[in-house]
Parts: structure tokens; sequence; C-alpha cells
């Protein structure tokens, strides 16, 4: 017979198990494609920002933020392209696991990047199904409504991976747009937004993203689908709002950060101020030898083990001084050569490997 444990005996084993806990228990219901649904019906507004990384992921995790978009905008605030054009896979997978790792609660939806879906169905599935089995992501995003597009979605969708739409300013499609304009401004320009977003949905699309568009467009085209729809410069009449995490926090104190933020975009913190008020202290403090101060030593020894150590340092440097240690190259006043200068100017081969 097995001995049985006391449950008071494994009270303390479950309370240090608790402890360690990477993170706490999601303080409200996981999001799916089937709850933005309901979201919708509801009229719950939905709530979706980007993030790249774990700390970005974490802390729309936490703050209660709906769905969280690994975009390929990566490229433009955090890898310093002009453009979302040059994003890879590789580029949007390894910001995936990150993000993964950071989040519990929101759908998470990876963008494919431009190159990955646009030449044949097949590569397009291929690189869906990267992005839920290597990415950790729950759905993807792609953008565009052309009827070759809807095809795409098609075929994503028939093979099980969810597909959340994308249409009006389209990033992937600077070369062809001529640059970063509002799209649907004219009759005829609405109407075709408004085919895309209704051909999407009868594609399968679960979710729709309309950018940069007049708020009244983006409104009669959440009016006619049955989808939820995602605002980013397109009003307030979707069902959802959409912000790139950087703009909004107003990290835009690098030139490049100030030249892509959008106009339409609120910033609700200015954190790049902040960070590089602190970056320019810390730097100052360095050089001033004032950090890091007492404060920020905390490790010690003991007078008697302090002693002992001096002793033995004496006897290391005098015993490698004695086999031939000459210190290293900044100590001394000649020029240092590489290996390969040396043999650039014919240094005699026994004087071309110095100990040092």
């Amino acid at each position: 017979m097995p001995t049985r444990v006391p449950r008071r005996l494994l009270r303390p084993l479950v309370r240090s198990c608790a402890t360690i806990s990477s993170s706490p228990a999601p303080p409200r219901k996981v999001i799916n494609v089937v709850e933005l649904q309901r979201m919708r019906k509801r009229g719950e507004r939905i709530s979706m920002v980007t993030a790249y990384d774990f700390p970005s992921a974490v802390h729309a995790d936490q703050a209660g933020v709906d769905v969280v978009l690994v975009g390929d905008s990566v490229g433009m605030v955090q890898l310093g392209y002009d453009t979302t054009q040059p994003v890879t896979m590789d580029d949007i997978l390894l910001h995936a696991k990150a993000v993964r790792r950071g989040c519990h609660r929101p759908l998470l939806v990876g963008d494919m990047p431009f190159g990955s879906y646009e030449a044949c169905l097949v590569e397009a599935q291929h690189n869906a199904y990267r992005l839920i089995k290597e990415g950790g992501m729950d759905c993807v995003k792609l953008e565009g409504g052309s009827d070759k597009r809807i095809k795409t979605v098609e075929a994503i969708v028939d093979g099980g991976v969810a597909v959340m739409g994308h249409i009006g300013l389209t990033p992937q499609a600077f070369s062809t747009l001529g640059g970063f304009r509002v799209q649907g401004k004219t009759a005829s320009k609405a109407a075709k937004l408004l085919r895309e977003a209704r051909a999407l949905e009868q594609a399968g699309a679960f979710a729709l993203v309309i950018e940069c568009v007049p708020q009244h467009v983006a409104e009669l085209v959440t009016q006619s689908v049955g989808i939820p729809t995602i605002g980013i410069g397109a009003g307030k009449h979707t069902n959802g709002q959409v912000l790139v995490y950087h703009d909004m926090l107003g990290m835009m104190q690098h030139h490049h950060h100030a030249k892509v933020a959008p106009k339409f975009c609120k910033q609700y913190a200015n954190v790049g101020v902040t960070i590089q008020a602190a970056l320019e202290q810390y730097s100052n403090e360095v050089k001033a030898h004032t950090f890091p101060s007492d404060e920020h030593s905390p490790y010690h020894m003991s007078d008697e083990q302090l002693q002992l150590f001096k002793l033995e340092a004496a006897k290391i440097l005098e015993e490698e001084e004695g086999q031939g240690y000459m210190g290293s190259p900044g100590d001394k006043e000649e020029v240092f050569l590489t290996q390969a200068e040396r043999e650039a100017q014919n240094v005699p081969e026994d004087e071309q490997i110095k100990l040092y």
C-alpha cells in the first residue's frame, strides 16, 4: 500500500509553487475569433494594439487589450525601415514568438509580410501555417481585397487558419499606391472598398481592418458586413480600433519615429522623452563617476578575505610576469598590430605572433 501524505504537509508545497508562477492567471475571458463576433453583436468595442516583443506583449496583456497584432509595422518602428516591404517571414516569426510568451488573454494576430502570400496559394498556406505552428499566433492577417487576394483568403481558411482581412490603405502596396495616402475619397473608390469588404467576408475572413478612409465610408462598410471591423484612421464607427504601440505611447524622440507617426494617432503618453532623459542622465553619471554609488554596489567581502585575496593576486601577477606576460596592448606606447596587419607588412614570421 502506498503511503498517503497528509494534506497539511502538501499545503506549503502548493503555496510555494504558486509564488514562483511566471504571471498571475488572466483576470478576464480569453479572446478568440468567436468571442470577437459576440462582442460585435453585444455592441462592445474591440481594443487592438500592436506588440513586437515580450515587454510590450506583457503590457498589452495586463492592460486588458482584446487583440494583439504582431504587425509588419515592426519594420518601421523597430527595424528602422522606411516602409513595411523589407520585412521577412523570419522577422515576423522572431517577434511573434516573443509576443506569444508575453500574452495569455488577447487574440494574437500575425501579419503576413510582403512577398509571403502573393506568389501562389501553396506558399500562402505554408507561411500561414508557419505563423501558427512556429510563431504561436492564433490567426493571420493579410492585405488587400482583389480577386486574387480573395482566392488566397479562401485557400488559407480552407486550410484551417483564421484570416483577418485588411482594406483601405494597405502599406505593403506602398509602391503602387504612390505613398501612404488616404483611400476611398471618391464615390467609386469607396464603392470598391465596400465590394472588397463583402468579398473578404464571403471568402471566410473573420474580421476586417479598415485603414485611412473617411469615417462615413468606414461606417457604411461596418453596417454592410457581418464581421467585426477594426479601424485605424477610419473614424469612430467601426467595431473596434487599432493603434501602433510606439505611436500611441509617444516613443517618437528618434527622428525616424517622428517621421512615420500618422496624424490620426492619439498619443496617450510621451515615454520617448522620458527614455531619452534617463539614458542621458545615466551616461552623464557614468562619465562623472557618480554611478554606481555605494548604494548600487551592494556586494562585499570580509576584510580578512580581502587581505587574503590581495596576497593571492600579488603572487599571480608575479608568477605571470616571470613567464613573459607583458600586459595588454593598451598598456604600451607601441602600436599594436593584428596578425593580418603583420602579415601584410611582411613582418618576419618569428615576430608575427607576440605574447601579450
